[in-house]
């Protein structure tokens, strides 16, 4: 095939990304030509900082408890300072990577992934709590595999996508899109969820699955097929409820957590009176009752929930805001890049607007009632090294892909 065509070829699937309109672009004026996304800078700073103030306000009760943190009010708080601090070296780092790096490190990456999550099943290595074995123990911290992971899925997915771009689009044959552009990284996304299954962390399961097809399908999978794992959907999920059968009892728990408000429902009554007792403008940051202790998780899983109390609706409003001016943005870098041709630029900035998105999203509705209750943290918020640190460099790529955007605009190389 000669260069031209499979390049063009390759750059097929982003026609429809392309073609969207030029809402959120880069503006063309030298003064709007700045080499870094100001406003995304500051929406993460400012959510680092929320998260910061609420996880303090959130564990404070916890920590002067527990023989566990010394009873040192600001075990938590100290903590989760060195672990943003960590994050952003991370993303310092990780910002001078070029995308080009990025697309030859994610096979790499993804395999390191991989033999993480691996780990975590050698006793010694991997560390259990209250059943289960997702943290590698190191001396002074823990490290959740399954973060980094999202991270390593976002990068493989769309490197994968735009080296299988010739199998995946409807003009092919459909057998052939099936087996040589879907089946292998099916396959891949099998066994790497099955690994995270047996931890096990379903939420972790749900939202890696979410992006590797989120991303493939943006990279072009042919829509029969697309629509296909979408009607198999409900058999695989009653697979999983069946398989383990707690989950079945936590989503009736859901529909009715009232009915065993001392049971089942425990986790989410809490939760529904934090946001009840916040109505519009909350009780005063510190004042919760439900942080004593009353509800569990509140540093982490369900510190929207300790928002809301404080905060009420209009700290809980904010921090929406916050997530959608964030999404916004990256839809319109992966866009942008898509309009210069950057196929595996716009397909990570795409897929880290998944990751983000779903997360969120699967966290607040939990917190607020609407879906069942899963182990997912607030993205950049939530008390959590390895989740900081991998929402960190995520955001760092995101900008990269954007500094790049920026230097082609003005005619420089990347």
């Amino acid at each position: 095939m000669p260069r031209d065509m499979a390049s063009a070829r390759e750059l097929r699937p982003l026609r429809i990304l392309k073609a969207w309109s030029s809402l959120g672009a880069v503006s063309r004026h030298p003064r709007a030509m700045l080499t870094y996304d100001a406003s995304l800078t500051w929406c993460t700073i400012l959510l680092l900082a929320i998260g910061l103030v609420m996880v303090y306000s959130a564990s404070i009760v916890m920590a002067e408890s527990s023989a566990y943190t010394g009873f040192r009010s600001w075990y938590f708080l100290t903590r989760h300072a060195m672990f943003i601090a960590a994050g952003a070296l991370a993303a310092f780092v990780a910002f001078q990577m070029p995308m080009k790096g990025w697309q030859r490190l994610a096979p790499y990456i993804f395999l390191c992934g991989v033999a993480l999550l691996a780990l975590v099943f050698i006793p010694g290595v991997g560390k259990s709590v209250n059943g289960s074995r997702r943290w590698i123990s190191l001396a002074v911290v823990n490290i959740q595999p399954s973060e980094f992971m999202k991270l390593a899925v976002v990068l493989y997915a769309a490197s994968y996508a735009v080296r299988k771009a010739a199998f995946l689009h409807a003009e092919q044959p459909l057998r052939q899109t099936i087996v040589k552009g879907f089946l292998p990284l099916f396959l891949v996304m099998v066994f790497t969820s099955a690994l995270i299954l047996l931890e096990p962390d379903f939420g972790a399961f749900a939202v890696i699955v979410v992006i590797a097809f989120g991303i493939l399908y943006l990279g072009g999978l042919d829509w029969r097929l697309f629509l296909g794992l979408l009607l198999l959907l409900p058999i695989g999920l009653s697979a999983i409820l069946v398989a383990a059968p707690y989950r079945l009892q936590r989503l009736i728990a859901f529909l009715d957590p009232w009915s065993d408000p001392f049971g089942k429902g425990y986790q989410l009554s809490h939760s529904l009176i934090a946001f009840g007792r916040g109505e519009w403008l909350g009780v005063g940051l510190g004042s919760s009752v439900e942080k004593l202790l009353y509800l569990p998780e509140a540093h982490t899983d369900f510190l929207l929930a300790v928002t809301a109390e404080e905060l009420g609706f209009a700290g809980v409003a904010l921090v929406i805001a916050l997530f959608v001016w964030l999404l916004f943005r990256t839809y319109a870098i992966g866009r942008q890049a898509a309009r210069l041709e950057r196929a595996f630029a716009s397909l990570v900035a795409l897929g880290i607007g998944i990751w983000i998105g779903v997360q969120a999203f699967i966290n607040i509705g939990v917190n607020m009632g609407v879906l069942p209750t899963k182990g997912l943290t607030l993205p950049l918020l939530s008390f959590g090294g390895s989740g900081i640190v991998a929402n960190c460099i995520a955001v760092a790529i995101l900008l990269r892909v954007d500094y790049e955007n920026r230097r082609l605009l003005r005619g420089f190389p990347v």
